[in-house]
C-alpha cells in the first residue's frame, strides 16, 4: 500500500498538479494540507473522475485538510483535533481506511516568533500530544502525517544558522516534535534514510528549489504495528518543478499488507 502525503498550497488553483501527480504516482491513499477552500469549494468531482474517494474539513482562503482514498471506503473518524473548542482552524482530520487509521495534519506555521502565533502553534503541539498518546494506546496501526512545520535536526534545513529564530526550527519547537516521536513513534524517512540530506519543501523565492535550499518539514509518524511493515519512502521532488506547482513535494511511503 502506497499513502502519500501533500500540502497543495491551493486545492483549486494547484488543481491539474495534483490531478497529474495522482495520475502518474497512484498512492493508495493521499493526505492533502492547505486546501485555502471552503467545505463547498472543495473540487470533489474532479477527484472522483481522477478514482478517489475523499472526505475534507475546509476553510475559506487559509488551511484545509483532506484525506483521499483510491477505491476504498473512507470511515471519518474526527474533524479538528481535541482540547481546545474555541479552536476553529482547519487543521486535522482522521479517519479509518482499510485496516489503518490515518491523522492528516497540518500544523501551525508560528511565525513571527516570539509571540501569539508561536504560542499558538506550541499549544496545538500540546493537543497533537495528548491525542497522538491516546492513539498509540489503541490496538490499531495508525498513520499521522502532514505538513508538521518542524525541521527536526540541522540535517533537515539548508544552512540552519539563519533559521535559528524561525518558529519552524526554534529549540521549543525541536523539541516538541522530538517529545512527540518519543512517545513510540516511527519517522519513516528518518528509519530508511537516516543521514541523508532529504528536503520537502522549497521556497519560491531566490531559485530555491534550483539551488535545492530546501527543508524538510513533511513527516510520515507511524505507531509501532506499522514499523516492520515500511518498505519504502521518498519524496516526488520532481513535481516541485512542475509549472504553476506548490512549494511542497509530494512525500510517500509504501507498507506491506497487514498479517
Amino acid at each position: 500500500m502506497k499513502i502519500a502525503t501533500y500540502n497543495v498550497n491551493g486545492v483549486n488553483g494547484r488543481l491539474p498538479v495534483l490531478l497529474r501527480w495522482l495520475d502518474e504516482a497512484a498512492p493508495d491513499i493521499v493526505c492533502l494540507q492547505e486546501l485555502k477552500a471552503p467545505q463547498e469549494k472543495f473540487p470533489e468531482q474532479a477527484i472522483t473522475d481522477a478514482g478517489y474517494n475523499a472526505i475534507w474539513h475546509g476553510q475559506k482562503s487559509w488551511n484545509g485538510v483532506a484525506i483521499l482514498s483510491r477505491g476504498l471506503e473512507i470511515e471519518e473518524v474526527m474533524r479538528g483535533l481535541p482540547g481546545d473548542e474555541e479552536d476553529t482552524q482547519s487543521r486535522y482530520i482522521e479517519a479509518k481506511i482499510a485496516g489503518l487509521r490515518v491523522g492528516c495534519l497540518y500544523l501551525p506555521n508560528g511565525n513571527p516568533a516570539p509571540g501569539p502565533k508561536l504560542d499558538y502553534k506550541m499549544g496545538w503541539f500540546e493537543r497533537l500530544k495528548a491525542h497522538s498518546a491516546e492513539l498509540l494506546q489503541l490496538d490499531e496501526p495508525v498513520v499521522l502525517t502532514g505538513d508538521y512545520n518542524v525541521m527536526p535536526t540541522e540535517l533537515d534545513v539548508y544552512k540552519p544558522e539563519r533559521w535559528v529564530d524561525d518558529a519552524l526550527f526554534r529549540p521549543e519547537v525541536r523539541e516538541a516534535f522530538h517529545s512527540l516521536v518519543a512517545q513510540g513513534w516511527t519517522d519513516a524517512i528518518r528509519k530508511l534514510y537516516p543521514d541523508q540530506k532529504i528536503y520537502t519543501f522549497w521556497d519560491y523565492f531566490r531559485n530555491a528549489y534550483g539551488r535545492d535550499a530546501g527543508l524538510r518539514i513533511d513527516h510520515f509518524l507511524l505507531s509501532p504495528h506499522l514499523d516492520k511493515r515500511l518498505l519504502a519512502a521518498g519524496v516526488n521532488r520532481e513535481v516541485r518543478g512542475w509549472e504553476k506547482t506548490s512549494d511542497h513535494a509530494p512525500v510517500w511511503i509504501e507498507l506491506t499488507a497487514g498479517g
